[in-house]
């Protein structure tokens, strides 16, 4: 019902936000088309009524819906069905737009919102069927409680719907009524329960390392691709359970301990974990582009040898077009969290911090959130706040009265990609041909006709090369080059690719959310984690007791054979999966003797100390050993940290590449004065990449130069970023690079990557890489190659010279030839771009859509991992989506910020009031009880029955 315009408001609207209002109007009312129909009632019709009363059915009671100065809610009712539809209610107030794409991408249905331009990708979704597992979710998996409150979350946001349309959910809508004629449908529970699955895609594994393995066989030996994946460090940068696997203590819920490796799972040695070489019998390409035997004698790249190398290439554009919604999946994808023992803090009570790290979007991933049962007991037992996901219900990182918790990707491999022997309809598995599993999908488009299309399935799951025709991707080489022994089946034009993940399994995650948003002790936080089957993270705990914790969830296959680095062969049962490590099993940690945990992305035990598999690509521990050091700096010698220092360390700049580069750089002789002055703001330089060092500016230059020089121009085009075109040897020729008249032998190559994932990115496994190499001046990756008139670098120095010079010449063109006129900040920028009309739209939509941008500080694998990828260039690709500390001494001094705003409206004055705070390491206060909260209310609403 409409709502009542008499009740308080003590909002105060400024006249900057009516200017902006009213310049926004001015700008629309010029646009061709557009402008005929907005007006300021347009721009302004979806803001969000947060003061007097309305009614909502199906409440049983009275709801309190309090906002504080940035329009962050607090929302205070009697039952948890009350609690939960208003939390759908004030989030549809707030963010419909973005709730209402994201459930059209998972579900596959793109083409209803914008036309046929996104049948593609539906198609692709279609194929993996997000949507399909997550209504079986619902069906089967769900306990009676949580489909409950899903029911609530979902009357909730449909009694918002069924009041607002068009323009008055969002400016977006009156966008696309230009267009098109489309209207939302009502909300479901299993739209929400779908959004799990798009976060368990963009945390999914190493799916992209499998394909880079593969695709790198087509010019490197398999010597040369080990180089480029080092083992992981574990003497210099620690584990995050330390000194142990599995605690050996039980508790109620397993009373059995740790389980038993299944027959022919892969253990932590050359067997399993670090595996250096491919499945017996993979052949692969030298690094002349010729053809080399694998272990049986069988080569690859012959004349049928371009089929696997076109599939893989096909699946990784595939994996490209599909909507991130929390960001590339890659180096980039991560977070930080780590919490402290009252023996070390301040407080003389536990401090935990978490900042994930993910794609900058607007509006932000999380929608920051307080849901209070007025009195808590076992009828109503939530009085918990953080971070939430809007569209789905509950708090996704956070705290309630008793403990709190963070999160960070474990990166877990839980996806392989499988070769299928297709014939006649058929694909072949352990000596028979087998029929596929089929089924019909539909796809509707906005403005045209419906499409259909047919997904096969295997055993191993869907047969996702089949969409590659249509997405130009990657499965396609995959399927043509992908190298396999001599037990194979004829190749012929080429393998098909399935996909196997967990993903695609239901299970019960989101019984997890509310178990830990109503967890009171370590016991019920791990067996709420007990549940947490996909996508796998790191869970790590404090209490009000002074108990902090860790614990591994997930759903983790064992494997048979094989140890999931390269794609598997679908035809031989050996390779199949034989189940997944029991929960019992998994590592966790409680009240360790160092007194704090950290996570950041970095291996969870030793491999020789755990006899599962859980990755063979684990981040490389930049991140998470900088914290550890910053934290043992602090509480040697009786040290304590404060609040304040957790909040300085999220903001650490610190770059680990520039500690292990730099002496190398300051030793080479530079004979040019000009770039010699570059060279010289290395002198001195404190490794730090604040927004405003030129030095940083410098170093990141040539670090990117470095990369590109040593490794990039030497992979092959399908790891090169898009339009970066090479002069490079022929795959078949392994002559010399000139002629006997001088004449060149080289042929123009231009790379085919997403600047997001495309290859070298720089990240810490990069460090890992160079790090061996400076040990050997003379290695083959220094060299490169060159023509009489230019000739090549041959040695470590002078390779580094060379970066040192072209990293000149590049920041002169961009920043100046002064360099006291350089910064890293303005070559590091953040543009916050709105997900859909902001990327896709008309240019003056996107800009009335889109902010920025901001000249920031921090880098890639620092830990204010503001990062970017070296192979597309020094822009913000990924950030710290949020940030958190929470003080479990007094929960009303705990402190957090967003990286955009509450509103997903854009002009709306909290569209990115947080921003500005963020990229200056500032930090909210985050008030929690119910005296605060009131103390710190600008506007309060009533939801009556």
């Amino acid at each position: 019902m409409p709502a009542n315009q008499n009740g308080p408001s003590r909002k105060k609207k400024g006249r900057r936000v009516r200017l902006i209002v009213i310049a926004v109007v001015l700008l629309l009312v010029g646009g061709a088309g557009f402008g005929t129909y907005w007006t300021i009632s347009t721009v302004r019709a979806s803001f969000p009524e947060t003061t007097g009363s309305i009614q909502l059915k199906g409440l049983s009671g009275p709801v309190q819906v309090k906002r504080d100065g940035s329009g962050i809610p607090q929302i205070y009712a009697d039952t948890p069905e009350d609690l939960f539809r208003a939390q759908g209610y004030v989030q549809a107030q707030d963010r419909f737009w973005e709730m209402d794409v994201r459930r059209h991408m998972t579900a596959g249905r793109l083409s209803e919102m914008f036309g046929e331009d996104q049948v593609e990708t539906d198609a692709f979704l279609r194929t993996l069927g997000w949507r399909r597992v997550a209504q079986q979710e619902y069906d089967t998996k769900l306990s009676p409680q949580t489909k409950k409150y899903l029911k609530a979350y979902s009357d909730g946001v449909n009694a918002y719907l069924k009041d607002h349309h068009g323009k008055e959910l969002s400016v977006e809508y009156a966008a696309l009524d230009f267009v098109n004629d489309y209207r939302p449908q009502e909300w479901t529970p299993v739209d929400s329960v779908a959004w799990l699955k798009a976060m368990a895609w963009d945390l999914r594994g190493n799916v992209q390392e499998e394909i880079d393995r593969a695709l790198a066989a087509s010019r490197l030996s398999p010597e040369q691709i080990e180089d480029l994946y080092p083992p992981y460090p574990y003497e210099r940068n620690k584990p995050i359970v330390d000194g142990g696997a599995v605690n050996a203590v039980t508790d109620a819920f397993d009373p059995k301990g740790t389980a038993t490796p299944a027959a022919g799972q892969g253990t932590q040695n050359p067997g399993g974990q670090g595996a250096t070489t491919p499945p017996a019998g993979q052949g692969t390409q030298g690094a002349t582009g010729q053809g080399t035997q694998g272990a049986t004698g069988q080569g690859t790249q012959g004349s049928g040898g371009q089929g696997l190398r076109s599939q893989l290439t096909s699946l990784s554009k595939t994996l490209e077009d599909v909507p991130a919604l929390l960001g590339p999946n890659g180096s980039g994808i991560g977070s930080n969290s780590w919490v402290i023992s009252g023996k070390y803090t301040t407080t003389g009570k536990p401090l935990l911090a978490n900042d994930p790290h993910l794609a900058p979007q607007l509006p932000s991933v999380w929608y920051q959130m307080g849901l209070h049962c007025n009195r808590v007991d076992e009828r109503c037992p939530y009085d918990v706040a953080g971070f939430t996901f809007s569209g789905m219900p509950g708090v996704v990182i956070g705290h309630n009265n008793d403990i709190a918790w963070g999160m960070t990707n474990l990166g877990a491999d839980v996806s392989d990609l499988y070769l299928e022997k297709v014939t006649d309809g058929t694909y072949l598995f352990d000596g028979k041909q087998v029929a596929f599993q089929t089924r019909k999908e539909t796809i509707k488009v906005a403005g045209g006709k419906s499409r259909t299309i047919t997904v096969r399935s295997t055993r191993n799951g869907p047969l996702v090369s089949d969409r590659d025709d249509a997405l130009d991707g990657e499965f396609d080489e995959v399927g043509e080059n992908a190298p396999v022994g001599n037990v194979a089946p004829d190749r012929g034009a080429g393998y098909a690719v399935s996909l196997r993940w967990t993903a695609l399994t239901p299970s019960n995650t989101m019984d997890a959310v509310f178990g830990l948003n109503a967890a009171k002790n370590f016991q019920d936080f791990r067996r709420a984690a007990r549940d947490f089957a996909v996508p796998s993270q790191n869970l790590i705990y404090a209490d009000k007791d002074d108990t902090i914790g860790y614990q591994a969830p997930g759903q983790i296959p064992v494997r048979g054979k094989g140890d999931g680095r390269y794609p598997a062969p679908g035809w031989d049962k050996d390779y199949q999966w034989k189940g997944y490590i029991k929960q019992s099993a998994l590592p966790w940690e409680k009240n360790p003797k160092r007194g704090y945990i950290v996570t950041a992305n970095q291996a969870v035990v030793d491999k020789e100390k755990y006899p599962y598999l859980l990755t063979g690509d684990w981040g490389y521990g930049a991140r998470s050993q900088r914290i550890t050091d910053l934290i043992e700096s602090k509480i040697k010698d009786g040290g304590k940290i404060s609040m304040d220092d957790m909040q300085s360390m999220q903001m650490d700049n610190s770059s680990e590449i520039a500690k292990l580069l730099t002496p190398y750089l300051r030793k080479i002789d530079i004979k040019d004065g000009y770039v010699r002055e570059a060279q010289e703001l290395l002198e001195g330089w404190d490794y730090t990449q604040d927004s405003d060092s030129a030095a940083a500016a410098y170093f990141n230059a040539v670090w990117r130069n470095t990369l590109m020089l040593a490794f990039g121009n030497k992979l092959p085009k399908e790891l090169r970023v898009e339009g970066q075109c090479l002069r490079v040897r022929p795959a078949d020729d392994s002559g010399p690079v000139e002629d006997l008249d001088g004449n060149t032998r080289l042929v123009r190559e231009c790379g085919e990557r997403d600047a997001s994932t495309a290859q070298p990115d720089g990240g810490d496994r990069w460090f890992e890489v160079v790090r061996e190499l400076l040990k050997d001046p003379k290695n083959e990756w220094w060299k490169t190659s060159g023509t009489k008139a230019d000739p090549g670098a041959t040695n470590r120095d002078e390779l580094l010279a060379k970066a040192m010079k072209d990293a000149r010449y590049e920041l002169t063109a961009k920043l100046g030839k002064d360099i006291d006129g350089w910064s890293w900040g303005r070559l590091h920028r953040l543009t916050l771009k709105n997900q859909t009309l902001g990327k896709e739209g008309p240019g003056y939509v996107q800009f009335l859509l889109n902010r920025g941008p901001w000249n920031l500080g921090g880098g890639e694998a620092a830990v204010n991992a503001t990062g970017w990828n070296a192979a597309g260039g020094y822009g913000v690709s990924w950030v710290p989506s949020m940030r958190m500390v929470v003080n479990l001494q007094d929960l009303d001094k705990s402190r957090w910020i967003n990286l955009t705003g509450a509103s997903g409206h854009a002009y709306h004055e909290h569209y990115t009031d947080q921003t500005d705070k963020w990229a200056k390491g500032e930090l909210l206060d985050w008030v929690f009880s119910e005296k605060a909260v009131d103390e710190s209310t600008d506007d309060e609403l009533a939801l009556t029955p």
